[in-house]
């Protein structure tokens, strides 16, 4: 899906000034927040939300995903 509601409770992110060319931004919050990101080379991946929190609503889909896909 285009957009999706994450539980998020936090006041640190990742900055996207002087941003690494090794990562790529896959996510974003509707202020431009960094919520995801992928290493352009390696299979790592970040998410500065909590997919396994009840205010993620499609958490378990996600966190599957990640694991089975």
């Amino acid at each position: 899906p285009e957009e999706i509601e994450v539980g998020r409770y936090h006041s640190w992110a990742v900055n996207n000034e002087n941003f690494p060319s090794e990562l790529e931004i896959t996510a974003v919050d509707k202020d431009g927040m960094i919520m995801a990101l992928q290493h352009t080379t390696y299979d790592v991946y970040g998410v500065q939300f909590h997919p396994e929190s009840i205010l993620t609503p499609e958490g378990e889909v996600i966190i599957k995903n990640f694991l089975l896909n």
